[in-house]
């Protein structure tokens, strides 16, 4: 193969590769929407962990035990 071919073929790899990248943050970024949207989680009060990071801060969710060994 010549020169020429190879960075054809590396562009087109490229831009797969950032395409591929693209579709799963977007989905990813659409499922945080859809948990926030649908009241599954709310991520405002992780937010807010900046701000209220002491050992004495109440729990955000409460813990299930029954999954502990």
């Amino acid at each position: 193969m010549d020169q020429e071919t190879l960075m054809t073929m590396a562009g087109y790899g490229k831009f797969f590769i950032l395409l591929f990248i693209f579709i799963i943050f977007y989905g990813y970024a659409f499922s945080l929407y859809k948990r926030q949207r649908s009241g599954e989680r709310d991520f405002e009060k992780y937010s807010d962990l900046v701000l209220n990071d002491s050992l004495d801060a109440a729990p955000l969710e409460k813990r299930d035990n029954s999954k502990e060994k």
